[in-house]
């Protein structure tokens, strides 16, 4: 496992809108339904890898989905940077082609250390070992998708893609910014 060495700009996480509501509401921590399975919480630091992610992992779960923007000086429980991991049941395989022509399209620079390390032996990825804290959380960004389920753009952040604009069918989104 390597160890954060320096804390990044900003992490993220992609989290279904209703079970993040209802934790926040009940003021109880927030672990998604894979976090006893995982031991951890998936992250990027790389918000090229965003639709890539979710259109692997997540398509077919329904709901809205947001996007949580985190200040990593702010989360008090380990992150540490390790390879890809599957979710839950769902394996990594072939996320690094998915995830990375995502971030091809978006004309991403290695400038992170997931792009700076996809060159070596594939990009690392952060993970929390713990809850989110929810003041880590600078902000929350609707994710939208098409009626298929495919994610195709996090306004704020990410535009749709050449490929998700094409297949989109005007970017109906899974509803505003809260």
């Amino acid at each position: 496992m390597a160890e954060q060495a320096t804390p990044a700009a900003g992490l993220y996480h992609m989290v279904q809108k209703d079970l993040w509501i209802s934790a926040k509401r009940s003021k109880q921590p927030y672990f998604p339904p894979t976090y006893e399975q995982d031991g951890f919480i998936h992250l990027t630091a790389d918000p090229g890898f965003l639709l890539g992610i979710g259109n692997h992992f997540y398509r077919g779960v329904p709901g809205d989905f947001l996007l949580l923007v985190l200040d990593p000086a702010k989360l008090t429980a380990k992150v540490v940077f390790e390879p890809a991991a599957p979710v839950g049941n769902k394996s990594s395989e072939g996320l690094l082609g998915e995830a990375g022509s995502a971030a091809g399209t978006e004309g991403t620079t290695a400038t992170t250390k997931e792009a700076a390390g996809a060159a070596e032996a594939g990009p690392l990825f952060p993970h929390l070992y713990g809850t989110i804290d929810y003041d880590a959380v600078q902000s929350e960004l609707a994710i939208h998708r098409d009626a298929d389920g495919t994610f195709v753009s996090i306004p704020g952040l990410l535009p749709p893609t050449p490929a998700t604009a094409a297949a989109s069918d005007g970017g109906v989104g899974s509803g505003a910014a809260v």
